[in-house]
């Protein structure tokens, strides 16, 4: 099953913002993590494709700064909680009223932050997220602001010099990406108690990146916590990411 041609819809500011989509059936959209983009996170490992085989137009935007979209470097094209406004505006511009809405890592986060602003989805899917990286940004901020600021600064296999290693392979916009953590805002603990949709909460074993994810299904009202293998970088690489969000959208 292949994907669509690059298509682009107006996000904030004028600036284009590319998706992509599979299959037929019920919109799920679904956005990807901070230095990736739709085809690396969703398409090149089969996750879109599963997911898509159970009924599912699975539509799959590049968030501003990634991928096909644009990658702007001034300031200005970056506000606040941009990701989830060039969200909305793809949801209007598909004509989207019924649907299902997820991402992995930063795409959870924009995720949240939709919900945070009114988004009625009617399933959701938070994948590569703890509780952390949703009510305290600031670490993560932090850290991929070294890793964009300081190039061959980290010894060989910290974390660091794994993030770099990925960003090259990428092929990532660091002016254009360390704009987009200024757009980072933090959901209050309080605020995610009025998600009240079904919430499928998926993580690697040994990803903690973003903190807990059992905490973060914990402060949900309707979460469901799964726990599938790998870290943060490598459970993408995993069908099992993949299945487990296909099974529970289907069921």
């Amino acid at each position: 099953m292949a994907p669509s041609e690059v298509q682009f819809v107006e996000g904030f500011g004028g600036a284009r913002i590319a998706w992509r989509e599979l299959g037929e059936g019920r919109p799920v959209v679904l956005f990807h993590g901070y230095f990736s983009d739709a085809a690396t996170n969703w398409i090149r490992y089969g996750h879109a494709a599963a997911i898509a085989a159970r009924g599912f137009r699975v539509i799959l935007p590049d968030l501003r700064g990634h991928g096909e979209s644009d990658k702007p470097h001034d300031a200005a094209a970056y506000p606040p909680d941009v990701a989830a406004t060039d969200g909305f505006a793809l949801i209007e511009a598909l004509g989207l009223t019924d649907y299902d809405l997820g991402g992995y890592s930063l795409g959870a986060r924009t995720t949240v932050r939709m919900l945070a602003m009114g988004a009625k989805p009617r399933r959701v899917v938070l994948s590569g997220m703890g509780l952390e990286g949703i009510i305290s940004t600031g670490r993560r901020v932090d850290f991929f602001r070294r890793v964009l600021t300081m190039p061959d600064a980290f010894e060989r296999g910290s974390a660091e010099w794994l993030a770099q290693a990925f960003l090259k392979t990428t092929g990532g916009d660091a002016a254009a990406l360390v704009r987009v953590l200024d757009t980072f805002v933090d959901t209050p603990a309080e605020a995610l108690q009025a998600i009240t949709q079904p919430v499928l909460v998926v993580a690697g074993a040994d990803d903690f990146d973003n903190g807990s994810a059992e905490a973060l299904a914990a402060a949900l009202p309707n979460a469901r916590h799964v726990v599938t293998p790998g870290n943060h970088m490598s459970a993408v690489l995993k069908p099992e990411l993949g299945q487990a969000i296909a099974d529970f959208l289907a069921a």
